[in-house]
């Protein structure tokens, strides 16, 4: 094979295989971290022991997610410098300087904090557990924050120019707050929570439907319908704003995603193309079903708004892989709507009375779709990924710096057996992860623990939800 020779695209390869694999665990880190919050802030607030149990609960499949998150996500900086050493030395006074920031602002917090979170119940005062819990999420969060600032700057680069073939840095703010950062950042990090809550309520379903400790888990099954009232309308939004960020700043792969070849004139709508096959050589689609007007509303939210084309930029300037990159946003976005209409039967189901202990286990449709959307968060990420990264091509720094020019010269066989070696050891630990989550699954929730601290204790001087009502009863 041909491109088994080709040192470049074996470590665009190498990079694509080691991200799509790294970023299934940090995506539910993020997410399960903020919802562990909420049920240790749940149980201090009702003295409930089961937000208590809930809360240790998914503490062990946080810790599994964590654990390989980090020995995944490792070898991604060393290939920054191995792989992509041209890139490093050009980019390296922001791009290595906001890892720096992840690594001692994000990781360090979240690392300092998981020993107190994990294995401190009932050896420090609850407000302390909960103070290290939330340390923990606040970091966790964090690392998407300079992630995506920098992976954003590689979208949009801004605060500096490129002299004598290094980028100076004029202006963090700016580079930091580029203009694809807010609506890139907020996308990403609600892509995480809304990963979290189907993976959350799915399990939740399927403990229902197997039967077991059914009102249990119905209470995070309720907390995930109601948070998906929130997050998952607010990630369509997101979407959009981000599309319309996209055809402003990279109008090349605004025009890749829809597969739309020919600017329209001014003051003619462009049609939108709801499935088609983009051909780059042929430089059009072999075939399109398109709907009027369509394009020109998404792209510009007005009915005749003008859409650059991709025949405006030289084929050498346009994204590859076409249909991939097609249809990698559309399945992101298809996932998007099905979440909105999964949590809008949600809600029927629920304000009908249907989630009850009695009847909760009747609805087996609705628990079997929440079951089956279990995987579909991460489908979206993915595809997600897929669309900005090979979206952004072939610029590693938009714009500014090529991808072929930003790589390495090493020898294709030392890439090829770097790549053969990282793919079996992310399988291996993909295998081990799967392993281990289902044994914590299949072994459930321990319904014998109880908290040690005293039961009735205030805390910041509010006495428990329910003894304040049998001293009002009295």
């Amino acid at each position: 094979m041909e491109w088994m020779s080709d040192s470049l695209m074996l470590s665009r390869l190498q990079f694509a295989v080691t991200t799509v694999l790294h970023i299934i665990w940090p995506v539910f880190t993020i997410g399960l971290s903020l919802f562990i919050v909420a049920l240790e802030m749940l149980w201090l607030k009702t003295r409930d022991v089961a937000y208590y149990r809930h809360a240790r609960f998914w503490s062990k499949l946080f810790l599994v997610n964590f654990g390989v998150g980090v020995v995944t996500g490792i070898p991604l900086e060393f290939q920054f410098g191995t792989n992509w050493a041209p890139f490093s030395h050009a980019a390296g006074g922001f791009f290595g300087n906001v890892l720096g920031f992840e690594g001692a602002m994000a990781f360090m917090l979240e690392a300092g904090f998981l020993g107190i979170m994990l294995f401190g119940w009932n050896r420090v005062a609850p407000l302390i557990h909960l103070f290290a819990t939330m340390m923990v999420a606040t970091g966790a969060s964090l690392s998407a924050f300079w992630i995506m600032s920098a992976n954003s700057w590689m979208q949009t680069p801004a605060g500096g120019e490129m002299v004598d073939g290094v980028f100076i840095v004029e202006s963090y703010f700016e580079a930091i707050f580029n203009p694809n950062f807010g609506w890139a950042v907020a996308h990403k990090w609600v892509a995480c929570l809304e990963t979290t809550l189907f993976v959350v309520g799915g399990i939740s379903a399927w403990y229902i439907l197997r039967g077991e400790h059914q009102a249990f888990f119905l209470k995070t099954f309720r907390m995930s319908v109601l948070a998906a009232v929130i997050i998952a309308p607010l990630q369509v939004g997101l979407g959009d704003g981000l599309g319309l960020n996209v055809f402003h700043h990279q109008p090349a792969k605004g025009a890749a995603l829809e597969a739309h070849w020919e600017t329209n004139p001014p003051g003619e709508p462009a049609s939108w193309s709801l499935v088609a096959w983009p051909d780059k050589e042929a430089q059009a689609n072999r075939w399109s079903i398109d709907i009027p007007y369509g394009l020109s509303l998404i792209a510009t939210h007005s009915l005749d708004g003008q859409v650059t084309g991709l025949k405006e930029f030289a084929p050498e300037d346009q994204p590859p892989a076409l249909p991939l990159l097609y249809y990698s946003f559309r399945i992101m976005i298809a996932i998007g709507f099905w979440f909105v209409v999964l949590m809008i039967w949600s809600v029927v189901v629920w304000r009908r009375g249907g989630f009850t202990p009695e009847r909760i286990e009747t609805h087996r449709g609705l628990l079997r779709a929440w079951m089956l959307s279990i995987p579909l968060g991460y489908v979206a990420v993915e595809c997600g990924w897929v669309v900005r990264e090979v979206g952004r091509q072939p610029w590693v720094i938009y714009g500014i710096m090529r991808t072929e020019d930003g790589a390495s010269a090493l020898p294709a066989a030392t890439v090829a057996s770097s790549l053969i070696a990282y793919t079996v050891v992310y399988l291996l630990l993909l295998v081990a992860f799967v392993i281990f989550t289902r044994r914590i699954l299949l072994h459930g929730p321990d319904m014998s623990l109880e908290p040690e601290w005293p039961e009735d204790e205030p805390i910041l001087g509010v006495r428990p939800r329910h003894r304040q009502a049998e001293e009002r009863g009295s």
